[in-house]
């Protein structure tokens, strides 16, 4: 039972009908398609409707959905079908084949690389690189055999000209490790002659249309395919094919495979020959058929490696052997163009088979010791023509119809077979279902001696000239009295037969017309020797080796060849006895409508496939009374929960008496039959009655179940954040008990240090100790400074403060602070600085300690400055405990202006070296002075000096003064802002102050 699929979507599986009758199955199957749900089951055989647009359904999240899951677990889907065949084959060790039948246009080919692209999927996870490139050949392989197999016809785009079989060998493990593909009957007539509104092959058209020019002019060829009668089309031809695209897609493909480039240019030149032989005409001079377009002559030869003489002779003449005489027998007009044609397709169709023993040849499996490696197991993929019936029907669709006649035989057998053996082992009564055995049929087509394929055959042996209509008079003596054949001989009344050219057969499928024109000479595939032995003697050695037969003696007798409808019906056998050892999966394909539309569902047209196809009477022969069976074990899983004796586990003696518990439980029992390992169902009604039961259980089981997962997650969760906490506070505690010991161990014996700890790295701390550490290092830098300061002189203590509120203050910003001299606070008293005039100093000084009552002098020293009037002078400026004064030292140091520390606001100064300072005022008068000694830049840096000194001044009064620190310094005089700039010039003797556009610019010595 499919999950995840209403009853809005019809019935996932046509088993479950409520009865089994063509008119409910249709209805059942266009509601899905018109839904999108595009697969049906019929058990385990999945029927497949050609949506005719692209489903997001094949991608990699529904391939993990269906990947080891059972049928009825998932939606139909071909995934699903794979998956089964894929787990028969690794569980079992079984050989298993996937079987895709339906008519030309139901959607075969896309079917079957949908399998094959999820097998390539679920392999090889493990990624080994052997099994990897057979996977890409394999996958690959398709598009090559797409390229020259396929063509485009009137139902279908992308049909198929020939039959492939495709073994995948798998080794103990499941992963592919190569594989075998077998073709069937190519359509080669399709390369010469095709209906209106079909193509050639698609590899004609890639060619001419998808290759670069430069290759195309190797090969003689112009992009216009009207240009060749072989690809020329009467009529116009509408196509969805993208030829380029596809050109190069086949050729990445080739090389991929492992196509030498030699050997991918041979087969350009062997479509450009067979392109170029299309065009070759013949002329009569009269009785003499001559070439009349003698240059194409030497082109085809040098593509095909061979003379042009030889080739024209082989086109003209055919070279008979008469005893041990040889004769050179001219052709007819009429010859020379058939044996031009039967030379060319003889040749496409050596370029198919070459291409798919070339991909067998990459592919199969390399030698193993099974004892070592295990047994290699396969899976089969038959993707085949399906059922044709054209306007014109001819050798290759009663080869094509007879083919889907076996497999349709086939398909009843081994489902019956396989019905009854179930029946049989689980002791349930068989009933008898009435379905259509289509063996007549086939034997009328195959039987030895009375079958068409043997009187066809006969004909051909025949001694003589044996026309198509005398094959056809052999047929009417024959057969005349069966069933299903019929002609306008045997039933003159049948007007929709012609005489002596039409015969019909009643398939399976249903009736098709045959025209019996061109039937032996198809049949005997004629290709004279002479073409042959040019092809053997072709100095091309891949073209060489596709004409072995070319190297025996003109006189040499050979076996007579059997005919293409013997070689085809024996592979037909060897195919069905292939299959039928292996445990069949299907697929049966639909076609919706001949529009190619995604949206029409044709009625009459399904109808007929359906019946065709022998669906309905598979669902009888499935259900044969009953509509499900599962075995006790996965319906017990699937179902134990709607009874409470059988959840969450039961306790009886067994599995088959907790089912039989179940449904008695719920009335269904009377519904049911007990096999040996399975349970029988018989109505679809019961199964739909159990799954809402399970429905009903499941949401009750889900609803408790999570909640007693939701309660264990949360103890979970609780003892492990409670463990988690304990084992923090745990390891909190020895990280800070490791932290403090570490600390103890590195400090010991501090005291002795000579420089009191400061080379001691401390201990990176952890989280909860960062603030601790941040404390013990101030505590431990200010005991080391208590340690220092006190070995010091008292008179000393002063200036170590001042050369600290200047490290506080200039740290990270300027670099020279004058740090490591000796700061003597008053130049001007200096008599080593200031010998001449230093007494007039201090005369000067002690009348302003008369004066203003200051007790301490701060700084005093030369400097140069400037007003806001650009006015450059040398004065001095003393600095005391109450005042900023400005001396004239020219004039004995004569006061110029006198202002209040508590109107000093703060001091600016660059990062440089040099010693300018601006002192601000709460009036916005600074004072722009260089410092330096008699007007000349001092060596010693006392801006540091000066700005420790105010600061520690001002620290003692508990006021704040704003140091800055930039480069330019702003300062503002009687209101007007300004800035001021540092420069560096050579040969300048002096600092000197310049005016500038900003205001002005401080001009020091470079050096």
């Amino acid at each position: 039972m499919a999950e995840q699929e209403g009853l809005e979507y019809g019935k996932a599986d046509f088993v479950l009908m409520d009865s089994v009758t063509l008119p409910e199955f249709m209805d059942n199957l266009k509601l899905r398609f018109e839904k999108g749900r595009i697969y049906t089951f019929i058990g385990e055989v999945v029927v497949s409707v050609n949506p005719y647009k692209n489903l997001p359904i094949y991608g990699r999240d529904t391939i993990e959905q269906y990947k080891g899951r059972e049928l009825y677990e998932r939606p139909p889907h071909l995934f699903s079908i794979a998956d089964a065949a894929y787990k028969a084959m690794k569980r079992r060790c079984k050989d298993t084949c996937i079987v895709i039948s339906g008519e030309s246009g139901a959607g075969k080919t896309e079917a079957s690389k949908y399998i094959m692209q999820y097998i390539a999927a679920i392999t090889n996870p493990s990624q080994r690189a052997e099994v990897e490139r057979v996977k890409n050949t394999l996958l690959k392989s398709n598009c090559v055999l797409e390229a020259f197999g396929n063509a485009k016809t009137n139902r279908n785009d992308n049909s198929s000209r020939f039959g492939k079989y495709m073994d995948i060998n798998f080794d103990f493990k499941g992963d592919p490790i190569g594989g075998h593909i077998n073709n069937y009957l190519l359509e080669k007539s399709r390369v010469i002659v095709r209906q209106l509104g079909e193509r050639s092959f698609h590899s004609f058209y890639q060619l001419i249309l998808g290759a670069p020019e430069q290759t195309l002019r190797s090969l003689h060829l112009q992009k216009d395919i009207s240009t060749y009668t072989y690809t020329r089309s009467l009529a116009q031809v509408k196509s969805s094919i993208n030829d380029a695209a596809d050109f190069r897609e086949v050729s990445d493909a080739m090389k991929v495979i492992g196509f030498k480039p030699e050997e991918i240019q041979t087969v350009y030149k062997i479509l450009a020959a067979i392109l170029h032989l299309g065009n070759l005409k013949f002329v009569v001079d009269g009785d003499t058929p001559l070439i009349e377009n003698g240059k194409i002559v030497s082109v085809v030869a040098d593509l095909l490696g061979s003379k042009a003489e030889l080739l024209e002779k082989a086109l003209l003449f055919r070279t008979v052997a008469t005893g041990r005489d040889v004769i050179d027998k001219q052709h007819t007009e009429k010859e020379a163009i058939y044996g031009r044609d039967a030379f060319a397709k003889a040749i496409y169709e050596r370029l198919f088979c070459w291409i798919v023993t070339r991909i067998n040849d990459v592919i199969d499996v390399r030698k193993q010791d099974a004892a070592l490696h295990g047994k290699n197991t396969v899976i089969g993929v038959l993707d085949i023509y399906g059922f044709e019936i054209f306007d014109n029907n001819s050798f290759e669709q009663f080869c094509i119809n007879y083919c889907n006649e076996k497999l349709q035989q086939l398909f009843i057998q081994l489902v019956l077979t396989q019905e009854q053996e179930e029946y049989q082992r689980e002791g349930i009564p068989w009933k008898h279902i009435d379905y259509f055995n289509n063996q007549i049929i086939v034997d009328l087509v195959e039987q030895q001696h009375r079958g068409i394929i043997s009187l066809l055959d006969d004909a051909c042996m025949n001694v003589g000239k044996v026309t198509d209509p005398m094959f056809l008079d052999a047929l009417n003596k024959q057969l005349g009295k069966h069933a299903h054949y019929s002609s306008r001989k045997v039933c003159p009344t049948d007007k929709a037969l012609e005489y002596d050219r039409d015969f019909r057969i009643r398939h399976y499928a249903g009736d098709v017309v045959y025209s019996v024109v061109g039937f032996i000479d198809k049949n005997k595939d004629t290709l004279f020797q002479d073409f042959k032995r040019l092809m053997y003697n072709s100095s091309n050695p891949v073209l060489k080796a596709m004409w072995p037969e070319g190297k025996l003696s003109i006189t040499e007798v050979t076996k007579r060849p059997l005919t293409a409808a013997t070689l085809f019906k024996n592979s037909m056998i060897a195919l069905v006895d292939n299959l039928a050892s292996k445990e069949p999966y299907y697929v049966r394909c639909i076609k919706p409508n001949d529009k190619k539309s995604p949206s029409l569902f044709d009625v009459e047209r399904c109808r007929h496939q359906v019946e065709y196809l022998g669906l309905l009477e598979n669902v009888r022969v499935r259900r044969a009374g009953f509509a499900y069976r599962q075995l006790y074990e996965r319906f017990l899983q699937r179902y134990k929960m709607i009874s409470k004796l059988t959840w969450p586990n039961h306790q009886m003696s067994s599995d088959r008496a907790a089912v039989q518990k179940i449904l008695q439980e719920n009335h269904f029992d009377q519904d049911a039959a007990y096999g040996k390992t399975k349970v029988f169902i018989r109505t679809p009604r019961t199964l739909f009655s159990l799954e809402e039961k399970r429905s009903e259980s499941l949401l009750k089981v889900i609803i408790f179940l999570q909640k007693i997962w939701r309660g264990t997650l949360a103890r979970q969760r609780y003892k492990k954040t409670k463990a988690a906490l304990t084992i923090l506070r745990y390891y909190r505690r020895y990280k800070v008990k490791s932290y403090i010991k570490e600390v103890i161990n590195r400090f010991r014996g501090v005291r002795e240090s000579r420089d009191y700890g400061k080379h001691i790295k401390w201990p990176t701390p952890p989280k909860v100790l960062r603030r601790f550490q941040e404390d013990m290092q101030n505590i431990h830098n200010r005991w080391r400074a208590y340690q220092l300061i006190k070995s010091l002189p008292a008179s000393e203590i002063p200036k170590v403060k001042d050369k600290v509120a200047a490290f506080e203050n200039l740290k990270g910003q300027r670099s020279d602070m004058g740090l490591q001299r000796c700061w003597e606070g008053s130049y001007l008293e200096s008599k080593q600085e200031n010998a001449q005039n230093s007494v007039y100093f201090v005369s000067r000084a002690n009348e302003l300690q008369r004066k203003d009552k200051y007790m301490k002098a701060l700084f005093s020293s030369h400097v140069r400055k400037v007003n806001r009037f650009n006015k450059v002078e040398d004065r001095a400026i003393f600095i005391t405990d109450r005042h900023l004064y400005k001396l004239d030292p020219s004039k004995l140091y004569k006061v110029m202006s006198s202002t209040p520390l508590y109107n000093v606001s703060g001091i600016s100064v660059t990062n440089g070296k040099d010693q300018l300072v601006v002192f601000h005022t709460k009036d916005h008068k600074d004072l722009i002075v260089c410092l330096g000694e008699n007007g000349t830049l001092t060596s010693e840096s006392r801006v540091g000096e000066l700005v420790g000194v105010l600061a520690n001044h001002f620290k003692s009064e508990k006021r704040r003064l704003q140091v800055t620190v930039s480069h330019p310094v702003q300062c503002s005089q009687h209101g007007r802002s300004c800035s001021i700039t540092v420069e560096t010039k050579i040969n300048q003797s002096q600092p000197h102050f310049a005016k500038s556009r900003s205001g002005f610019t401080l001009i020091v010595p470079a050096n």
